[in-house]
């Protein structure tokens, strides 16, 4: 019996945590103060106690401008609007005192974060910052239904600690990182819930439908995009961070069921190099005040395992790169209401409770240590110069001038994040490549953003540790496919810089030669060009892609036009040349395309305009297939690019239904990754029916592998070695060994064929790939259907395990097989990642606009 108790003892104390509570707000909050009973509690806005239902996200709105229209401690602003118009809100909590005063305040704070007035700033009584933050994911909601419990507490809580806590403190407050998915998911566990609590695993509630309330509107997870900053709800928040420059924030999350609650600091190995030790050190100190906090209600947790600090576009991890600590709670998820666990029922109330609590350590910690947390940013921005001086690159100069746009969305970025950029006043050379006066710009390093800076343009290749939560390798240029260069102090100092840059315009198209008589023609380089010629198809314009470089007077200058340059003849026209024109000056302005004005169909060089190297190109009809068993990430990132960037309409159709409806509406199908099991052996045959018809599938990553198992394309895998020599490995290491082989997410070069249609609007031939997971497959025999071929050493940024690396080599990227008339596009990574992969965004384009034109004698 004695060596059973223990057991018994766990057994009592789980029952303990887990059950059922008596629900108001006494659970959750310390009721050893008084609270102000002109402050309205969550339950009198709402309609229900916190924990009771799943907040849905007007309501959260309602109680958080209750809160502002009652108390004197609190305002409240919206930051912006989601994609489906639902406001973003930033409540600023500190004394009413504070609040007169509160636009001083952060001035003077903001002073910590300027590298020549930082230590010079007296932070004696100077408040501490901390950014409290909820459910980036909407379907981890018991962090926005804690904010409504924390939020009470902060504005209603009375006493003379709350009181100088306050006085010493500025809380910026946001309840929602993600009002789309957070309100998508709330609707989904509340029409399901009973009013006898199911805790069962698989009863509708705990299961919602694809794809889930995780992401926003585009299917995006918005905890990967706080670096790069691509949709609204990631700009708005960004733009208030950098405003603030916060000593703490804190993000709140949920995970397996089977778990408990983590907290940072995660595994010290995993922490990205340019984060000082120093944040470590103090993550860790805060997370002894959690200890205390979720030992004082018996809540099982973990910290320093698993999770890691290395990706800088995670919320956690931001602010490490800015003096700022971030930090992350995961708590184990209820999913709905209530969810068998192996610690017995986990109920909502509970997960809420737990991140209520830590939201309080969090600010208990704040203000203890206030002076160290501000002396902590005062000094990393203050010895940025010593670190820039100890680094032998002085300054990064990057621009292209082909491709305004780019240089317009990557100056964009660096623009959010308070980044020092300079134009430059003169043609130059460094590395081997050209940087033009107008389309270069020159970031120095010597700057109060060194470390981001450093985070945004690293190219790591060695690690300490092997496993990595998210992708290894994010290197902005490369994700542009952008021309830069690292400067010495020689080159650096000798370049001529002109103004700083504090905005950037979208620079737009012009047409030059003015009115044509006889056609207009424009280069594929630009990013918006498939735009463009989208603009003009869905308007009815003819026009043709060469084949075949060319050479034409437009004006009084010849231009040369490379491959894939579209024309548009203005003699097989049904439109008028007038109307053509007005038509071209208004795309070439919003697309930042210049059209040229051609009067000969007598080219100077290469192909005269009547040539049979001159192809017709047909306006894309495309579907998309998502739905159970797809991957919604992928799926999203062609729906966000081709609807939000590019304002090209695509049909989002189940799987399920491609096996009734009529395919010959669309000449275009995109498959990215998923398992496609709706798709019967009825569909799968009609799919290939539709392709030898004559159109075009294109597959991306796990897709291909799906398509080469049922029939539509024949690919041969490279199969890997093991390059363990040993038999036996301790069990103790499995789950590392495994993890190691991981390819999360890294950079590849790759050579593209130009002159191939999938290369079109590429002037050079190597171009950085990103690629995730180890799937490698052999080049096909016909020596024209690669066009894209992973380059013999390949790794530019990033982890990648030995055996993987060996397969990569000389692998293929891209291939093009035939079927009946039709073509099928295997794309082995993924060129729209996470939307900020600008640089392979063409790749995409080039198969939707061009895969219908590769001739049959080129593909497999």
């Amino acid at each position: 019996m004695l060596r059973k108790f223990p057991i018994l003892i766990f057994i009592i104390i789980t029952h303990a945590i887990y059950a059922q509570p008596a629900l108001d707000l006494s659970y959750y909050l310390p009721q050893d103060i008084q609270y102000n009973p002109d402050i309205p509690t969550p339950k009198s806005i709402i309609g229900h106690e916190v924990g009771e239902w799943h907040v849905t996200h007007d309501r959260l709105v309602y109680y958080m401008k209750a809160l502002a229209e009652s108390s004197d401690r609190v305002t409240i602003e919206e930051t912006g609007r989601t994609y489906e118009g639902r406001p973003q809100l930033l409540l600023t909590i500190t004394t009413p005192e504070n609040q007169k005063n509160i636009e001083e305040i952060r001035q003077k704070h903001l002073l910590l974060s300027d590298k020549d007035k930082a230590s010079g700033v007296d932070i004696e009584n100077m408040p501490v910052v901390i950014w409290m933050g909820y459910s980036i994911h909407g379907n981890e909601p018991s962090g926005a239904n804690a904010s409504l419990a924390v939020a009470y507490y902060l504005a209603a809580a009375q006493g003379e600690e709350i009181e100088s806590a306050l006085s010493n403190s500025v809380i910026l407050f946001d309840p929602s990182y993600n009002p789309d998915g957070l309100n998508r998911f709330a609707t989904w566990v509340n029409m399901h819930k009973g009013k006898t609590e199911v805790s069962d695993e698989n009863t509708r509630e705990l299961n919602e439908v694809w794809p889930g309330g995780r992401t926003n509107h585009y299917w995006f997870d918005l905890n990967r995009d706080w670096l790069y900053v691509q949709h609204p709800e990631s700009r708005n928040r960004v733009k208030k961070f950098q405003e603030w420059m916060p000593n703490i924030l804190t993000d709140h999350h949920e995970m397996g069921s089977n778990s408990t609650f983590f907290f940072q600091p995660g595994a010290l190995s995993r922490v990205n190099p340019n984060t000082p030790l120093k944040n470590f050190e103090l993550t860790k100190k805060i997370g002894q005040y959690h200890v205390e906090a979720l030992d004082g209600i018996q809540s099982l947790y973990f910290s320093e395992e698993n999770y890691d600090d290395f990706y800088y576009g995670k919320g956690s991890t931001y602010p490490d790169v800015q003096g700022s600590i971030g930090i992350l709670f995961e708590q184990a998820s209820s999913r709905g209401h209530a969810h068998d666990s192996d610690n017995g029922v986990l109920r909502f109330p509970f997960t809420i409770r737990n991140h209520v609590t830590t939201a309080l350590s969090t600010f208990k910690a704040g203000i203890e240590m206030r002076k160290e947390l501000l002396e902590f940013q005062q000094n990393f921005y203050a010895k940025a110069v010593e670190r820039a001086d100890a680094d032998p690159v002085k300054a990064i100069v990057y621009g292209s001038s082909d491709d305004a746009a780019k240089n317009y969305h990557f100056t964009k970025i660096l623009l959010q994040h308070k980044v020092d950029i300079y134009e430059v006043n003169e043609d130059f050379q460094a590395n081997g490549k050209t940087f033009e006066k107008g389309s270069s710009y020159l970031i120095p390093l010597n700057q109060s953003q060194y470390s981001l800076i450093k985070g945004v343009f690293s190219t790591q290749t060695k690690f300490a540790d092997s496993l990595f939560y998210d992708i290894s390798a994010w290197t902005l240029p490369y994700t542009f496919n952008l021309p830069y260069a690292e400067l010495g102090k020689g080159i650096a100092s000798s370049v001529s810089l002109g103004d700083k840059v504090t905005d950037i315009a979208f620079k737009e198209g012009e047409v030059i030669g003015g009115t044509s008589t006889y056609a207009y023609a424009f280069d594929w380089d630009g990013y918006y060009a498939p735009r463009t010629l989208y603009k003009l198809l869905e308007k009815g314009i003819k026009a043709q892609v060469t084949t075949n470089p060319f050479s034409a007077k437009s004006g009084e200058k010849q231009h040369a036009f490379t491959y894939g340059s579209i024309l548009i003849p203005l003699g097989i026209q049904d439109l008028s040349a007038d109307e053509i024109y007005t038509l071209i000056s208004k795309v070439s302005k919003e697309d930042g395309v210049d059209f040229y004005a051609i009067n000969s169909g007598y080219a100077s060089t290469g192909s005269d305009l009547g040539s049979r190297n001159f192809l017709k190109v047909e306006k894309p009809r495309t579907m998309l297939m998502v739905g159970d068993g797809v991957r919604s990430y992928e799926a999203g990132e062609v729906w966000h690019l081709m609807d939000e960037r590019f304002e090209m309409p695509i049909s989002l159709v189940e799987t399920a239904d491609v096996n009734r409806i009529d395919l010959s509406t669309y000449n275009k199908i995109v498959m990215v990754s998923g398992s496609y099991s709706s798709l019967s052996s009825s569909g799968i045959e009609k799919l290939k029916s539709w392709v030898r018809a004559g159109n075009t599938l294109i597959l991306i990553k796990g897709a291909v592998s799906w398509a080469n198992n049922n029939g539509l394309v024949n690919l041969e895998f490279v199969k890997g070695g093991n390059s363990d020599k040993y038999n036996t490995r301790p069990y103790a290491n499995y789950g590392n060994d495994r993890g190691a082989k991981v390819t999360g997410g890294a950079i590849f070069s790759a050579k593209l064929d130009i002159t191939h249609p999938l290369g079109y609007g590429y002037r050079d031939e190597v171009i950085p790939i990103f690629r995730s997971g180890n799937m490698s497959i052999r080049k096909h025999e016909n020596p024209y259907a690669t066009p894209l071929i992973y380059t013999d050493a390949p790794l530019l940024s990033g982890y990648v395990h030995p055996d993987n690396y060996e397969r990569i080599k000389g692998s293929a990227g891209i291939l093009i097989d035939n079927l009946g008339r039709g073509k099928v596009i295997s794309m082995v990574d993924n060129p729209n990642f996470r939307a900020f992969w600008y640089g392979t965004n063409k790749l995409f384009f080039n198969a939707l606009y061009f895969g219908n034109i590769i001739s049959s004698g080129t593909a497999r």
